[in-house]
């Protein structure tokens, strides 16, 4: 594994572990909401899996996220990030590009979805359409205060190599505006998208997927891991198994 480091349209600097392959396919995968390019380690694991099965891997954080530059959060910055890792890829000679996208990531993956250089998408926790959260209990009374004075949310880190990371008011609202039907009407290539049944996000997660997988092209499939929650902590090796059965079915032929 080597570290990278790319730019996006902005002329942000976005960081990036690059595991290589002798091979000319390349995965690159989006990490969650105020995450990071590990992505509490699943990332780190996945990738080196996916390197033993002869696919490069690129997992980035997102600009204001772990070692990129700073920056304040969107939805809109992130698919810019996205759309520049794709770029960063080809550019380095990679022709063959599938996107693994856990939660957020999984809508960032979707929104910068290009038919001419996706082959393929993994998504884990996905989020593929309009979710209202009660954003009281995911921030304190203090965080929201300074949401309505500022527009904005400073979110402390444990751990980590970033403090902490600056998220806007879009960006919450970027959860509830999302037109499912259009943004996955664009997809053209085989998805695969893994929920849990376990907890009250990853249970309205999953039936959202299941109303939007219709406008999925007919490849595609809906999978639910019994006693998985959003983190899928306790089911890493499953995950893994899929994705690399799908990997195999939808993607080898690139390499």
């Amino acid at each position: 594994m080597k570290t990278v480091c790319f730019k996006n349209s902005h002329g942000l600097n976005l960081v990036g572990n690059f595991f290589e392959a002798d091979s000319k396919a390349v995965i690159i995968m989006c990490h969650g909401f105020t995450s990071n390019k590990s992505s509490r380690g699943r990332f780190d694991r996945f990738a080196r899996t996916f390197q033993e099965q002869g696919y490069n891997v690129l997992a980035f954080d997102f600009s204001g996220c772990g070692e990129s530059d700073d920056d304040s959060l969107t939805l809109a910055k992130q698919i810019d990030d996205l759309k520049s890792a794709i770029s960063f890829v080809r550019l380095t000679g990679y022709r063959k590009i599938a996107l693994y996208g856990h939660s957020l990531g999984s809508r960032v993956c979707l929104e910068a979805f290009d038919p001419e250089n996706i082959s393929t998408m993994i998504l884990t926790g996905a989020s593929t359409g309009p979710v209202k959260y009660n954003w009281n209990e995911h921030f304190s009374e203090l965080q929201l205060q300074e949401l309505d004075e500022t527009g904005y949310i400073t979110d402390y880190q444990n751990g980590g190599s970033r403090k902490a990371v600056i998220i806007e008011k879009q960006m919450l609202l970027d959860f509830e505006q999302f037109n499912q039907e259009e943004v996955l009407k664009r997809i053209t290539c085989p998805v695969l998208i893994m929920h849990g049944d376990e907890g009250w996000e990853e249970k309205v997660l999953a039936s959202i997927s299941q109303e939007g997988v219709k406008w999925l092209p007919t490849e595609s499939q809906l999978t639910v891991i019994q006693g998985a929650d959003h983190s899928f902590m306790d089911h890493l090796s499953i995950i893994e198994r899929l994705s690399i059965d799908w990997l195999r079915k939808y993607f080898s032929q690139a390499c």
